[in-house]
């Protein structure tokens, strides 16, 4: 049996690869391809979709998500801008509902690889910072990507950054913004697709984990294995690494 798959946001940059994607494995049938223009509630209802990706916009993502939910559809959530707040409430529809769902900063394997050996390494090198940079279309920052790195950092070692001395900005920010004490610095500039650097600092030595995205191609096993585990799942997890 093929897994029914609507793509929201169908016709940006990501949806496209996405469409593709999908249409090309077996285990997958592309019954639906809608944009904001669409009913999305009404169109996963009329395609018996299963399963509904999206790659919309932060705007609309956390009401998209309870439209997918409401329909009776299982989300698989790459539009990054919701917070904490809202993931945790649709968390809460999905367990009400017994509804399987992942919600994916990222779906790249080097970069899901890279957010766990940062939280790793934060237990023994508590001070970093995180440099992130997209290409200059991104709609937010930072990404979805360093927020979810810095928060799994944060639960690894709570003391992060606490002993670094705050320093006085001359410019508002040039030491980035600041997320679970941990500096975040985006970079958005043509040239780009997704990069993020994760640099430690220790006493006579640094290291750094750097994850560089150069084709849009390299997120698609992700969603393709996201949208297979959905249909096992009985709740929403937030991050591909929860399904690894």
């Amino acid at each position: 049996m093929t897994i029914k798959v609507l793509v929201n946001g169908a016709f940006g940059r990501m949806g496209q690869a996405t469409q593709k994607a999908i249409g090309e494995n077996p285990a997958f049938e592309l019954v639906g391809s809608t944009s904001k223009e669409y009913d999305l509630k009404q169109a996963i209802i009329d395609s018996k979709a299963e399963v509904v990706i999206d790659f919309t916009h932060p705007d609309a993502v956390y009401q998209n998500t309870l439209d997918i939910i409401a329909a009776g559809a299982r989300p698989v959530i790459g539009t990054t801008g919701l917070t904490l707040d809202q993931v945790h409430k649709l968390k809460a529809k999905c367990a009400e509902l017994k509804l399987g769902g992942i919600i994916a900063p990222n779906f790249s394997l080097g970069a899901v690889l890279m957010m766990k050996y940062a939280k790793e390494i934060a237990k023994y090198m508590p001070t970093a910072e995180i440099i992130e940079a997209h290409h200059e279309n991104k709609a937010e920052s930072p990404s979805g990507t360093a927020l979810r790195t810095a928060e799994m950092m944060a639960s690894a070692n709570p003391k992060i950054n606490q002993h670094i001395q705050p320093s006085k900005d001359i410019i508002p920010f040039t030491r980035g913004g600041n997320y679970k004490q941990i500096p975040i610095h985006a970079i958005r500039l043509p040239g780009f697709l997704a990069q993020q650097q994760v640099i430690f600092g220790n006493s006579g030595e640094t290291l750094t984990i750097h994850h560089h995205a150069i084709d849009r191609a390299c997120f698609m096993p992700g969603v393709c294995l996201a949208c297979e585990k959905v249909m096992g799942l009985d709740h929403l997890v937030y991050g591909l690494d929860e399904v690894l």
